[in-house]
């Protein structure tokens, strides 16, 4: 059995302090309907729903998103409360093991609402000894970069390269909270919150939501003529305490990369894969995800972004929307990876985005300190 995605929708990444989280989500699924012409909660068999109760300030966040999607006496509504591409990796099980014909997906967060994310972050360590020293996403994202740095001889100038050309890659997506292009020297000498990491190296926070519509090989074909078929997924979670892993090597991601590209029957994803839309949170984890992915050997990332391979106009064009760092929610992220695969593989090539007839494209989420958890979505056109 094929699964598709029929449809998406996301809306601009920005500050919202005019609407709650779950009014986001309805104004995704509003729209992502109306693209399908499908009907509210008689349209879809499934709903699965991705928010985080810490962030939405509230224990099962998730009934208010399902009722915004239509679960309130209509079609069942599942949670997932990491990141987003688990709930496509969820929605794509659900049809693939013919629970369901056709899902809705969602995802939501409101970052901008939290004025200090540290201490929401501080649950995701260990309960025992690192919460007590306060440890946040950040804190752990400076340890990996400075153990990352430290193996392979990587400076902070090659972490703010990254930023350079992401940002300047994001000018052209107006979904992204910044589209401003920044220089080596404002990402250097912006505020440092954890060496080696400034603030310029961290994501911007951001409010927002998405939506995607998935469905059998069937039914996404009488919703579209345009279907983009999942090809491959893989998901891995890496050990939670910190000092049980060696934080510049993700095998948490080798292992979900290798179990997709085994299903999606690539062998060389540097010349079978067109496009690389990845999560990276800070600048750094650019250059390991994009090993972990196997785009390059290990220790090899820096000479492969200097490289200009990785460009919109390289032969290996990796983040050509953007990536995370110009402003994605967190819980979106990993959803927005996938929206922005599907949407330059059903259009084939966005004006500007330097990529001839894409056909394959690989869609990567990351959750938890330091990428301890990491979910790969290999995606196909089939037109």
């Amino acid at each position: 059995m094929k699964v598709g995605i029929v449809a998406a929708a996301q809306s601009p990444f920005r500050e919202y302090p005019e609407w709650r989280p779950q009014e986001l989500t309805y104004l995704v699924v509003e729209e992502v309907l109306k693209k399908t012409g499908l009907p509210f909660r008689e349209g879809y068999d499934d709903i699965i729903t991705c928010s985080s109760d810490h962030w939405d300030g509230k224990t099962l966040s998730d009934i208010e998103h399902g009722e915004m999607a239509g679960a309130h006496l209509g079609p069942g509504e599942e949670k997932v409360g990491m990141d987003g591409a688990n709930a496509v990796l969820l929605g794509y099980i659900k049809v693939l093991s013919g629970h369901a014909d056709v899902v809705l997906v969602t995802a939501a967060c409101k970052e901008r609402d939290v004025l200090d994310p540290c201490v929401i972050e501080n649950f995701g360590f260990d309960v025992t000894y690192q919460q007590l020293i306060g440890l946040d996403f950040t804190q752990a994202a400076a340890l990996q970069a400075m153990s990352f740095m430290h193996k392979y001889g990587l400076k902070r100038e090659d972490f703010a390269e990254v930023v350079v050309q992401m940002r300047r890659n994001g000018q052209a997506n107006p979904h992204l909270f910044s589209q401003q292009e920044v220089s080596l020297n404002e990402v250097l000498g912006s505020e440092m919150l954890a060496y080696p990491i400034s603030s310029l190296d961290k994501k911007a926070p951001c409010d927002g939501a998405c939506a995607m519509i998935l469905a059998k090989e069937e039914r996404a074909k009488e919703l579209t003529e345009q279907p983009v078929w999942i090809k491959g997924i893989g998901s891995c979670y890496d050990a939670h305490n910190l000092g049980d892993r060696d934080l510049a090597d993700p095998e948490a991601l080798f292992r979900a990369a290798k179990d997709a590209y085994r299903m999606a029957a690539i062998k060389d994803p540097k010349k079978e894969i067109d496009f690389f839309e990845i999560s990276e949170h800070y600048s750094y984890q650019l250059l390991l995800w994009m090993e972990g992915l196997g785009l390059c050997e290990r220790g090899e990332s820096a000479k492969l972004l200097h490289s200009g391979k990785i460009g919109k106009e390289g032969g290996m064009p990796v983040n050509p929307s953007g990536g995370l760092l110009g402003g994605v929610p967190r819980y979106v992220a990993g959803a927005n990876r996938v929206i922005e695969a599907f949407g330059r593989l059903q259009e084939k090539a966005k004006e500007g985005a330097g990529i001839k007839e894409p056909r394959v494209a690989l869609a990567h989420g990351a959750y938890g300190p330091a990428g301890q958890h990491h979910c790969v979505i290999i995606l196909e056109r089939g037109f």
